[in-house]
């Protein structure tokens, strides 16, 4: 026991000692701006960047040479803005033929077909969250008469109910079982038949990573023929990786029988500002409210105006260098991480569990330090323990960062068995 004490503290030392060098190496390597307070708020991300484990963000982007080809352009000088249709006329000034480009070459990943698609590059996943709802709003008040009921799980995205709100919507929280999932018995017990249905498929529950069961609540949806459906499908990050590992289907319109769904670019994808993809059907599409805005010669039926001209760019860019190859090797190695967390906190003891399908590994909560350090998202649920933490294993948390979190949390524990007594979740979860 002391040998293994001995060797536990000096591995810590020895790893605070290259953090130390390397964030001193990172704190350097500032271009300065005649601003002090800018170059120390670089100097701050350069250090937090290595430990940024607790949110969806990849920060190992594949962007530097599309900022060279950009700035040695002087592109920044031009406003590029994509006011209007991708799938309409392109106008001056804006990157609307390269955002098509993109929507027709993510939209088969989706189960799109190309004869039967509308789309468009996103300012967020919320901006396409928002475009989903409101468009199944006007695709079932336009086939019903009716205004929809709109229902959506206790655990997915807040920006949802957020939307219901903005939207004035009727919306129905559905409870969730301890994995994050919607529960089928609980949707039909508070489904009403007697109004259009505008279900909201998280593809990836905020914390704990899960994904609703589309086959289950489509069986209970199938037992009201006469009542219209629509289903948007809440994809944030799940929607980036699926597509190219085994379980694609669960993304695949022909298989999950969705009209639309959303996919953020800022997160598997690596894009550095938040974007993403709305996708969905010419038929949806045909059914919106028509708005033909002579200003600029286009029917308006998204609800943006303005839109960037420069996310689309990135998009086309990242597709052209990384490619279905190279997402499918980063799709690959986080879901190998992620299964390697897991048996490292499994094997230290530290309570923990695992979604199928999932990056996110949530598990008992660490000290304060460690989720300041770590930056880990927090969140609370009684049915294990009380006070949770999680890990979403993008690409830039590779295994000598997870080794180097697990020593720093084994150093936190008094005891493995003190641990493990606290314990109320198994390691991983189906």
């Amino acid at each position: 026991m002391k040998n293994r004490i001995t060797t536990t503290i000096t591995t810590m030392m020895l790893m605070l000692f290259c953090s130390s060098i390397n964030v001193f190496a990172q704190s350097e390597n500032v271009v300065p701006s005649g601003y002090p307070e800018l170059d120390e708020w670089v100097k701050q991300c350069k250090v937090e960047r290595p430990n940024a484990l607790g949110y969806p963000g990849n920060y190992d982007s594949k962007l530097d040479s599309f900022y060279d080809w950009y700035t040695q352009n002087r592109m920044e000088n031009i406003l590029i803005n994509n006011a209007g249709d991708p799938f309409g006329n392109p106008s001056t000034l804006s990157s609307l033929k390269f955002e098509r480009e993109v929507i027709e070459s993510f939209a088969p990943l989706y189960g799109f077909d190309l004869d039967n698609l509308w789309g468009l590059v996103t300012m967020s996943g919320t901006d396409g969250n928002n475009h989903g709802l409101y468009f199944g709003v006007n695709y079932l008040r336009n086939k019903t008469g009716k205004m929809p009921i709109a229902y959506v799980s206790d655990e997915a995205h807040y920006s949802n109910y957020r939307l219901c709100d903005l939207q004035n919507l009727d919306v129905c929280m559905v409870k969730s079982n301890e994995n994050g999932q919607m529960i089928p018995e609980e949707f039909e017990k508070v489904l009403d038949p007697t109004r259009p249905c505008l279900m909201i498929y998280a593809m990836g529950s905020t914390f704990k990573g899960a994904i609703d069961d589309q086959t289950e609540l489509n069986k209970i949806l199938d037992k009201y023929p006469e009542m219209e459906v629509y289903r948007h499908i809440d994809a944030a990050l799940f929607g980036g990786y699926l597509p190219f590992t085994e379980y694609k289907d669960l993304v695949n319109q022909k298989v999950a029988n969705y009209q639309s769904i959303s996919i953020s670019g800022h997160k598997f994808f690596g894009i550095d500002s938040p974007c993403g993809l709305f996708i969905t059907s010419r038929e949806v599409y045909d059914n919106q409210n028509s708005f033909d805005v002579a200003y600029l010669n286009a029917n308006m039926r998204m609800i943006n105006c303005s839109r960037s001209g420069v996310e689309p760019l990135k998009f086309w860019w990242l597709l052209k260098t990384v490619g279905i190859e190279g997402w499918t090797e980063q799709a690959t190695a986080i879901m190998e991480n992620t299964a390697y967390l897991v048996s490292e906190l499994t094997r230290i003891g530290w309570p923990c569990r695992n979604n199928k399908y999932s990056n996110t590994v949530f598990f008992k909560r660490p000290d304060d330090e460690i989720v300041s350090k770590y930056n880990l998202a927090n969140s609370y649920d009684e049915r294990f323990g009380g006070n949770l933490s999680h890990v979403v294993v993008m690409q830039h948390v590779k295994k000598d960062v997870i080794d180097k979190f697990i020593v720093e949390l084994e150093g936190t524990m008094t005891s493995t068995a003190q641990v493990k007594a606290d314990a109320t979740m198994t390691d991983s979860s189906d």
